[in-house]
């Protein structure tokens, strides 16, 4: 039975809030904003001390902070909880959460490389979200913009994220074959939530007759 569904997505996609829609029609938890609040507090940091000595620490993580920061989220917000880890230490605390979400199942799990980490899982099903970029543009034009900051956007987060699977899981982004379904959201977001929910309701019903027989 899928357990889990981990969803990854460009930038501009809307995947944070076809996430946010598929946990509340399945009555899951939602892991995107809660997996960084987790580490927060983990980590007994603070957005406040974040916020102000963000520029000292190193190179990579600041990126990754912001990609976490902005892109999980669909929004620019300051980052929250993440100050005085280097990266290494913030993706062994995220895993921390991610594997223990994954344990408790009956969740969506929102980016920082889930499908990747958890691959070997048989009780995962991994989704990629992508939009042609007039799509993309669109959307992110609508949280207020400009096109030039959402075509920067759009590159700069997208280039972290496959820099951070690169780095810590060896795989291109996206890897393809991770994934179950990849689903244009140009078509829709209550289209991919019902397109999801299908898929996995298939997958878990061709498992259950094949255990049957």
């Amino acid at each position: 039975m899928i357990r889990i569904i981990a969803i990854e997505r460009e930038y501009g996609s809307g995947g944070a809030a076809i996430a946010q829609e598929l946990a509340a029609r399945l009555g899951w938890k939602l892991w995107d904003q809660a997996l960084t609040q987790e580490i927060a507090r983990m980590a007994q940091v603070d957005q406040a001390e974040v916020t102000r000595r963000e520029e000292r620490v190193d190179a990579l993580f600041y990126r990754l902070a912001k990609v976490f920061a902005r892109g999980s989220f669909e929004r620019s917000l300051p980052v929250s909880g993440l100050e005085g880890l280097d990266a290494d230490r913030m993706v062994e605390l995220m895993q921390r959460v991610m594997e223990r979400a994954a344990s408790a199942g009956s969740c969506v799990i929102v980016g920082r490389g889930a499908p990747y980490f958890l691959r070997d899982r048989p009780d995962v099903f991994s989704v990629f979200i992508f939009a042609p970029l007039e799509e993309k543009l669109r959307r992110v034009k609508a949280l207020g913009k400009s096109e030039s900051e959402a075509i920067e956007l759009i590159s700069d987060i997208d280039r972290d994220r496959a820099t951070f699977v690169k780095k810590y899981y060896g795989k291109e982004w996206p890897t393809r074959h991770l994934y179950h379904l990849m689903i244009n959201s140009k078509v829709g977001d209550d289209v991919v939530v019902r397109m999801i929910m299908h898929e996995v309701a298939l997958l878990d019903e061709i498992k259950r007759q094949s255990g049957a027989s």
